[in-house]
């Protein structure tokens, strides 16, 4: 016997639009929000589609919740810091692929997040909080101690240079 709706069913994404909006959501944020919502694989963005990406992003939202999107975001600049140095981790590298195991997708939805900040600007404390990462496990660099042994010159032709600790260039200001 088929089942029969008595109560009236509101979709999660018509809940969420009150409470959540993308100006809100940094850069990295709204990646991550697409990367977990229905965004088709093979979707491509055509003028006037701000809209198709707004809904998206905010059922990604729905999905994951502020603070897990906001932390996984956070992980994944840290992971893009680690990479650009050529500091990455096996570690980091295992979770990045937990988080995100499919890498076409993941790059597709950080270009589709930037193509709406062009037409939906960034929170000031959006904006902030995009600029926070967190890295897996310790620094590669520094060991979490935030400090690395350093060799400055001060001034070649004298041949005058200083070593001592200076800030991690990798998490000085992880937060």
């Amino acid at each position: 016997m088929p089942a029969t709706l008595v109560a009236e069913h509101v979709s999660p994404v018509a809940l969420s639009v009150s409470s959540v909006s993308v100006e809100d959501l940094s850069n990295g944020e709204r990646a991550v929000a697409l990367y977990a919502s229905d965004l088709p694989d093979d979707y491509r963005y055509k003028r006037g589609d701000d809209a198709k990406l707004t809904a998206w992003m905010i059922q990604g939202v729905t999905r994951m919740g502020m603070a897990q999107l906001c932390r996984t975001a956070a992980l994944a600049s840290g992971f893009r810091r680690s990479r650009q140095a050529n500091r990455v981790t096996a570690e980091q590298e295992r979770a990045h692929m937990e988080r995100f195991p499919n890498a076409k997708r993941d790059r597709r939805t950080g270009e589709l997040a930037s193509l709406l900040t062009l037409s939906v600007p960034v929170s000031d404390e959006a904006r902030e909080r995009g600029l926070r990462y967190l890295l897996d496990g310790p620094c590669p660099e520094c060991g979490d101690t935030r400090q690395v042994w350093a060799s400055w010159c001060i001034d070649v032709d004298a041949d005058w240079y200083e070593e001592g600790y200076g800030p991690c260039s990798l998490c000085g200001g992880a937060a």
